[in-house]
């Protein structure tokens, strides 16, 4: 480009892709067009990404039954790469107090402000409502590609439609839209009817929680009813182990946590039946002080390869290796289950974990294992047990399901791969069975 030219006209008479462009136009009037247009792509191109988010968890603590209050604990993970803000709803028709947010990896609190819906739209969230407020919450760090920002929202809402005294009994009736949640009553409150589908168990100080999962698409018309008159609850654990049983008490705690709260998830892809490969991920979070290691204990009959982590709070790849039996013994390493000499061990290392402080991993791996993954005749088979609350399974290219044992939510992701997607409620595995059939070209 010579001396005093215009970067964008190169000269007087325009740069010739302006003239060609549109014959027969003056040429001022074509640049000015193709400037409008340019401008027009430039702000196209600097528009806020639609906001997104997974992994939400709600519980709702009812305080005082003639207070119409109920305390939310809301974990949520924003997952829009760069963002730098996460925007939350406050509910029309409550009244919200007591703000606080908290950065889940760090345990650091983190800045707040109230904004309008206008605000929200231009600032990261075009799609939210414009009637609406929002708690704008300014994130610790920027959701990295391919990674998440998790946050836990503490809030107190006033709101005597959704909670109220009806008699003696206390009613907490509000249609909830997140797909985890759990209510805690009042102390000294005893259940009486709840519509949804839940687990009930008590709180470490003898408090009664109702939790559950929602499976359906629809929000759920929860209506929880409570009276006083639940005896004192002192916690009291055994110190002999006593006569054997069928049920322990170590099988009892773990069939009594909290399911909805769970956040171990699991997508598997499969490749080719013919290679009965399969690769997968799954997330996970530790939040017990001291731990620095993930162990994954691969299954008897199948083996393993291509392991990687991600630390997604913050994007850092992570050191892996696979280790046998032996070798993890030599290293002083507690898989945390019995493994034999020869078993198979993925060892994912990571920073401790400090006191109140949490990491999620992303563990990715490829598998190989001809006895639950295979091609029967013309019709590709998926035989597996799902120990995870929610579980994925994306059809390899070209084929479609014509069986599926346990309920399944069918979708087609963009690359046209069809994905079944499991959500158990229980503490307990699911026996995944598919069956698929190629697509007619």
């Amino acid at each position: 480009m010579g001396e005093g030219q215009h970067p964008l006209t190169g000269g007087r008479g325009g740069p010739l892709w302006v003239r060609a462009m549109i014959p027969g136009m003056r040429f001022k009037a074509a640049f000015a067009l193709m400037l409008a247009l340019l401008c027009s792509s430039a702000v196209f191109a600097q528009a806020p990404q639609r906001q997104t988010q997974e992994d939400d968890y709600t519980r709702y603590e009812l305080l005082g039954p003639d207070s119409a209050q109920f305390r939310i604990l809301y974990e949520v993970t924003a997952t829009t790469a760069g963002a730098p803000y996460f925007f939350n709803a406050l509910r029309r028709g409550s009244v919200a107090t007591d703000e606080s947010v908290v950065d889940m990896m760090t345990g650091q609190p983190l800045k707040w402000e109230v904004v309008s819906g206008k605000q929200a739209r231009a600032e990261g969230h075009p799609a939210a409502d414009l009637e609406t407020e929002w708690l704008k919450v300014y994130l610790a760090r920027p959701v990295p590609k391919g990674g998440e920002g998790r946050v836990l929202i503490d809030k107190t809402y006033k709101d005597a439609k959704s909670y109220f005294r009806d008699g003696d009994t206390i009613v907490f009736d509000r249609s909830l839209g997140i797909r985890r949640n759990a209510v805690v009553l009042p102390a000294g409150y005893r259940l009486i009817s709840c519509n949804v589908p839940s687990q009930v168990m008590a709180t470490a100080d003898g408090r009664v929680m109702i939790t559950f999962m929602i499976t359906s698409a629809a929000a759920a018309p929860l209506v929880i009813r409570a009276k006083p008159g639940l005896a004192p609850f002192t916690q009291k654990l055994p110190t002999t182990r006593g006569a054997s049983a069928p049920v322990t008490i170590a099988s009892q705690a773990s069939r009594l946590s909290d399911r909805a709260h769970q956040d171990r998830e699991i997508v598997y892809f499969p490749n080719d039946p013919t290679t009965h490969s399969f690769s997968l991920y799954h997330d996970y979070t530790e939040s017990r002080p001291g731990v620095g290691h993930y162990f994954n204990v691969v299954r008897a009959g199948s083996s393993v390869s291509n392991p990687s982590a991600v630390l997604l709070d913050t994007g850092e790849v992570l050191k892996v290796e696979t280790l046998n039996g032996a070798e993890l013994k030599k290293r002083g390493l507690d898989a945390g289950e019995p493994v034999t000499d020869t078993t198979q061990i993925v060892v994912i290392s990571f920073p401790a974990v400090k006191q109140g402080q949490s990491v999620r991993l992303r563990i990715t791996e490829t598998y190989t294992d001809a006895n639950r993954y295979l091609l029967e005749g013309d019709e590709l088979v998926w035989d597996r047990a799902f120990g995870r609350p929610r579980n994925a399974v994306v059809l390899p290219s070209g084929w479609t399901v014509v069986a599926s044992s346990i309920p399944a939510v069918v979708s087609q992701d963009p690359d046209g791969r069809q994905r079944l997607y499991f959500e158990n409620g229980r503490n307990d595995e699911i026996q995944a069975l598919i069956r698929a059939r190629r697509v007619k070209e």
